[in-house]
């Protein structure tokens, strides 16, 4: 069973997802920023399930 408040893969993407940041200005800063700091991960990706 799963429980209430664990959240979906699909809704993280679409809020914190590769794509989601580069769609606005902003959310490109943020992924040069983490690039600038040398982030081996500069955005989310969903991992399968165990």
């Amino acid at each position: 069973m799963r429980r209430t408040l664990e959240g979906t893969k699909i809704k993280r993407q679409h809020v914190s997802g590769f794509r989601a940041r580069m769609s606005t200005p902003g959310g490109q800063e943020v992924l040069n920023r983490r690039r600038a700091k040398g982030r081996h991960k500069i955005a989310i990706t969903a991992k399968e399930r165990a």
